[in-house]
């Protein structure tokens, strides 16, 4: 009875595993896709490292390498794979929790910083030093999808407003501007999506804790067996 659970725990934690890895390389492809096609540092030239496209390809990467580790080490029923992936999920999970906790911690000194860099992002669309047509680009699929012109509201263009602010033909006198401002649409986002985002990380959290108890009780009874380290 015992040796039959243990074997539903391990093909358990093989299929899981497999599943999160796929996962992974799609997540990891959609990065790629992202930073190729939606380059955004220049609204952020500060945080340019802190894009989606760059989280969602350092999120593909860690998910691969660390579900195929899960899935080699149950399936061979090696001991040292095992408590490496349950060493890695648990410091995983601390990151993942004192990350949750700085944002929680320091949120109105990450709102002013990004405020900033807005303000900064900007100046270089503004500026007649840099090339313009790929910076205006961004602020442009931005403002077009957001439905926000500017940091504030459209007056941060001064007199080069963009064709993305106006709701109507911006060559006329009485054109009609997107009146939200970029950085306030962006933060009432955060605010919807604040409840979500703490789901996941609960969720994602559970997961972890239980993909260390699997690996820990695969590594306990291995070690019982004297199984050793099987190839």
């Amino acid at each position: 009875m015992a040796q039959g659970c243990l074997k539903c725990l391990k093909y358990t934690m093989c299929f899981a595993n497999l599943l999160c890895f796929m996962c992974g390389v799609a997540v990891l492809i959609f990065g790629v896709y992202m930073m190729v096609n939606f380059k955004m540092a220049a609204l952020t030239p500060t945080l340019a490292s802190f894009t989606s496209a760059n989280m969602l390809l350092i999120s593909g990467i860690v998910i691969t390498c660390v579900s195929f580790l899960g899935f080699l080490g149950a399936l061979k029923e090696n001991r040292c794979l095992l408590l490496t992936f349950f060493l890695v999920l648990f410091i995983l999970m601390l990151v993942e929790l004192t990350a949750a906790c700085l944002l929680l911690m320091y949120e109105g000194q990450i709102a002013s910083m990004v405020k900033d860099d807005l303000n900064k992002g900007l100046e270089k669309a503004k500026g007649k030093n840099v090339n313009t047509t790929d910076v205006m680009s961004e602020w442009d699929v931005v403002q077009e999808k957001l439905d926000c012109c500017g940091v504030h509201n459209w007056t941060d263009w001064g007199d080069k407003v963009p064709e993305s602010c106006c709701l109507t033909d911006c060559r006329t006198q009485n054109a009609k501007y997107r009146e939200k401002g970029c950085l306030e649409t962006l933060k009432n986002l955060f605010e919807e999506n604040f409840l979500t985002t703490g789901i996941s990380v609960i969720v994602l959290c559970i997961i972890e804790v239980l993909g260390m108890c699997f690996a820990m009780t695969l590594f306990c009874h291995i070690s019982r067996s004297g199984l050793g380290y099987k190839l």
